[in-house]
């Protein structure tokens, strides 16, 4: 398989998934018809880190597969504050409220290492989906289930200790973004005990307390850089 202008772009710096646009788990089941209209249609783009994607509040107009890289979703709240609310990580889908009436985007999606991403215009996938209506319940499917993961993330804000809520959000954070090692799965993007705080909803002073009693109880180990969650 050719990663055609994918691999031009990220000129070997960038680790690029296999997964490729038009052979996306979200499109399965499209013939080859449907496949060719999606990868005409990719637009690509390289981020730095820190650089945005996207703003809260542009307009929604583009959807992109992640090729290469991660990028952090984040909500600016009322009172100022920025509210991590998930990461995507290469073969990743970000943009999604491009199908939103409402025609702009409630989070912003910012580059936390070197990215390349591969989508399509709003009005290219509009006109694919009429002109192929198996593609909009691809679509709905993915929403679907990225909701329940959502639903979970908020049940995981229930539970009366700071130390179960952490070690559950970072659970959460090892199996999308993980990758298997001894003692459990590494975390290897660096995740600062402010950006933490989001995730759970507590001060970065708390969590820098409930990351020593995990660490005390064997459940996260710090490996340089690395978090290691241990599996329950």
């Amino acid at each position: 398989m050719s990663n055609c202008q994918c691999e031009e772009l990220a000129q070997g710096q960038i680790a690029l998934s296999n997964v490729c646009l038009g052979q996306l788990w979200l499109f399965e089941d499209l013939d080859a018809a449907d496949q060719a209209a999606l990868t005409q249609a990719a637009r690509r783009r390289v981020y730095q880190p820190g650089q945005a994607v996207f703003r809260q509040g542009d307009p929604a107009q583009t959807l992109f597969l992640i090729k290469g890289g991660r990028v952090k979703l984040a909500k600016l709240g009322q009172d100022g504050a920025e509210i991590i609310l998930d990461f995507r990580k290469a073969g990743d889908f970000l943009g999604e409220n491009m199908l939103n009436d409402a025609g702009a985007l409630p989070v912003s999606a910012v580059a936390v290492e070197p990215t390349l991403t591969c989508g399509f215009s709003r009005q290219g996938f509009e006109r694919l989906v009429l002109e192929r209506p198996r593609l909009g319940l691809q679509v709905i499917k993915n929403l679907s289930r990225r909701i329940d993961w959502l639903s979970s993330q908020v049940d995981s804000l229930a539970q009366v200790s700071l130390e179960q809520r952490l070690y559950q959000a970072l659970q959460n954070v090892a199996r999308e973004h993980g990758r298997p090692t001894e003692g459990g799965l590494a975390i290897e993007m660096p995740l600062t005990h402010e950006e933490l705080g989001f995730l759970v909803g507590a001060h970065r002073v708390s969590i820098t307390r409930a990351l020593k009693s995990l660490r005390q109880a064997g459940k996260v180990l710090q490996d340089g850089r690395r978090l290691i969650v241990a599996e329950a």
